[in-house]
């Protein structure tokens, strides 16, 4: 997940694992697990309400656990959307009514005894307009699926369905669902996580459909307003393609683009992405439009780097309560790294831009007092009680994976190039991961197999990269950027601002005025210089 447009800069990488259905692992039929329709009405949508009814057959208890999730993966914050929940009635298949009970803040406890199908109904307030969670008003919705129904304990994998009643006045549908053919409103995931995966959003945005490279895409866009419909479908065109030329393998045969009015940020979801936009497409310079593909192309490289290439711990997913990693820097991190690469392959982004970018990576981290006290595997774990730290002391006492994080991916990048000669990169890491832990082995990687991976693609030892990710020892910037021909500026700027042991740097990098074969090479290769 990343925010980057006009209020904040800083990302999002949440996370949803596309896990096996248990039919698939197990073999068995699907007919005696617990069939799970829903539905969602909109009768007074300028209200901010929604109506839900779950209906669920083939259960075998005498009371049945509903779960809500209290977080959304990607966005490391407990949102207690379970509070939304208004008017919830639970009845049999004889329309009986069915008493009930809260077992905890998320989970509903109903005492249906035989019955083996019931029939649950309840409201939600949606006025939150955020990627994490939902809206709803007069002209628009915004769905986040797991912030809205609710699933039977211990039933993660099974199927659902899903059937829309929208306003009369919504007439478009974007989301990464595929509808049934029988009806156009209706919508099947293969499991909870992949349902809860899906965001969904109603209106009238504009509808672009377009196929690429073999693949079907749809992109919704709430506010078109001075969109250049060609160019932006081609430079997506252009993203995708570069990313795929780093990936070789893309994972999807439907990928919906969501775009949506004015706001900040976005989060990436296994087959979509739903982002904010500046609420026009009418931009004021060429440098905002580069920001806002970089912003697109980061939360489309999330398909790989967190969706398939992910920690251990992030998936599946326990929707009750925090789920710590410390290897966020390399999910979100390393995805800031690749936005710029992706978009210099695409021919979208200029080498020195991109060599901009990464210097204001380095002094947000480096020109802040946090970078004393907290490591980057900590700004990580600690995630949860940071994702939105507007204490006073936040940039004394903490840092930024965002930021932090993808200087450790360059400086792995040149780490490995230098040590093959060019003929290995960050990219062959990315890949073997993918192939070996998301397809083969099709689970994440640990914090040991990560650093075997990367260590056994450099051909060395990597002990003094992996010090800055577990200590806030100061980085050889120097030692690195001369593998690929480059040097960085360490000298004070002026600043009115006394900050007390700090000292502002410039960390400008430029090119060495003389540089050997191999460093040319590798500067070539990362940045067409």
């Amino acid at each position: 997940m990343k925010y980057k447009l006009q209020i904040i800069k800083c990302l999002v990488g949440l996370i949803f694992f596309q896990t096996l259905s248990y039919s698939q692992i197990s073999g068995k039929d699907n007919s005696s697990k617990i069939k799970m329709n829903y539905s969602v009405a909109f009768q007074n949508p300028e209200s901010h309400y929604l109506e839900v009814i779950l209906d669920f057959e083939n259960i075998k208890t005498k009371q049945t656990n509903l779960i809500l999730p209290v977080w959304t993966p990607g966005y490391y914050l407990i949102l207690d959307t379970p509070r939304y929940i208004v008017d919830f009635e639970a009845e049999d298949s004889n329309r009986k009514q069915i008493k009930w009970k809260k077992k905890s803040k998320n989970c509903w406890v109903v005492e249906n005894g035989k019955s083996s199908k019931i029939k649950v109904k309840y409201k939600v307030f949606a006025n939150k307009k955020s990627v994490a969670e939902s809206y709803v008003d007069a002209e628009k919705a915004f769905l986040m699926p797991n912030t809205i129904f609710m699933h039977v304990e211990d039933s993660i994998q099974n199927p659902v369905s899903l059937t829309i009643n929208p306003s009369k006045n919504w007439s478009k549908i974007s989301t990464g669902m595929q509808s049934t053919k029988e009806n156009r409103f209706t919508f099947t995931a293969k499991n909870v996580d992949v349902f809860y995966d899906s965001p969904i959003y109603l209106g009238n945005q504009k509808i672009i459909d377009f196929v690429h490279e073999g693949k079907t895409y749809s992109l919704g866009i709430a506010t078109p307003e001075g969109l250049n419909e060609e160019k932006f479908a081609s430079d997506l065109k252009k993203i995708m393609s570069a990313t795929t030329s780093i990936m070789k393998k893309v994972p999807y045969d439907y990928y919906s683009y969501i775009m949506m009015e004015a706001g900040g940020g976005g989060l990436e979801h296994w087959n979509s992405q739903a982002i904010f936009t500046n609420g026009t497409f009418d931009f004021k310079s060429k440098e905002e439009y580069t920001d806002f593909l970089n912003f697109v192309t980061h939360e489309y490289f999330h398909l790989y780097n967190v969706k398939a290439i992910r920690p251990v711990e992030l998936g599946p997913f326990d929707y009750n309560k925090e789920n710590y990693t410390s290897m966020l820097w390399v999910s979100e991190g390393f995805t800031v790294y690749y936005e710029y690469i992706i978009m210099i392959k695409a021919g979208l982004l200029d080498s020195n831009s991109a060599l901009k970018y990464i210097t204001e990576s380095i002094k947000r981290y480096e020109n802040i007092e946090g970078n004393k006290h907290m490591t980057l595997a900590r700004s990580s774990f600690d995630i949860w009680l940071n994702f939105f730290n507007n204490e006073t002391n936040a940039k004394q006492t903490t840092i930024s994976y965002y930021n932090k994080g993808p200087i450790i991916g360059f400086l792995l990048d040149l780490e490995i190039r230098n040590n093959t000669q060019n003929k290995k990169s960050l990219d062959d890491v990315m890949r073997f991961l993918y192939n070996e832990y998301y397809e083969k082995k099709q689970r994440g990687f640990t914090e040991a197999e990560f650093w075997q991976t990367s260590e056994q693609i450099a051909g060395k030892s990597l002990e003094e990269i992996k010090s800055y990710v577990e200590t806030v020892n100061e980085i050889d910037y120097q030692k690195y950027l001369k593998y690929a021909g480059l040097q960085i500026d360490l000298s004070p700027i002026n600043t009115s601002a006394k900050k007390e042991n700090l000292i502002e740097r410039s960390f400008e990098i430029k090119e060495l005025p003389e540089a050997s074969g191999l460093q040319l090479e590798i500067r070539k290769s990362i940045f067409k210089l």
